[in-house]
């Protein structure tokens, strides 16, 4: 028997999706973050794209297009759509992707893309949820896919062109 045809859906920054199996949730990263949850049992999974680390503390940091704009703000938005589907956080698989350097880092300065990959770590951390993979930094920009069936997520890294100034160093997925 032929499993159905997955619905695609793509997460522009700012945004996060909760699904079931029916589902394939696909994004890029540059210094962004994505944070998946996944239910082995129940095939339930989210996946967030947030921007900045943190939360907008005040109602104009969120705009209402990009309610996951910012980490905190787009954790609990996965909380939260995971409990409605009473999904009890403890039995879900945490994976985090990106926080890429889309410019030559600073080894002085930690960027923006490392602050928000520090930032899912913890926060995946406070809400008692084992992660099972991730891949963060690095140079350029992450493809990724997330098939809530399976909860397999496939990233592949793209190293930025040649002569933008950073290391040369790549990374393979």
């Amino acid at each position: 028997m032929t499993e159905p045809k997955l619905i695609d859906i793509f997460l522009m920054p700012g945004d996060y999706f909760v699904g079931d199996a029916q589902y394939r949730v696909r994004t890029l990263l540059g210094s962004c973050v994505s944070i998946t949850l996944w239910h082995p049992g129940r095939r339930i999974g989210a996946m967030s794209h947030f921007l900045l680390p943190g939360h907008g503390r005040r109602r104009q940091d969120r705009p209402a297009d990009k309610p996951g704009m910012y980490g905190a703000d787009a954790m609990q938005l996965l909380v939260d759509g995971m409990t409605q589907h009473g999904v009890p956080l403890i039995q879900c698989q945490g994976k985090i992707f990106g926080g890429g350097a889309m410019f030559p880092r600073n080894e002085k300065v930690r960027d923006i893309g490392m602050q928000n990959g520090d930032f899912a770590r913890e926060m995946l951390q406070k809400h008692g949820i084992h992660v099972v993979s991730e891949s963060l930094f690095g140079e350029g920009h992450r493809q990724l896919i997330f098939t809530i069936r399976s909860g397999e997520v496939l990233s592949r890294q793209v190293p930025p062109e040649p002569g933008w100034g950073g290391t040369g160093a790549r990374t393979q997925e």
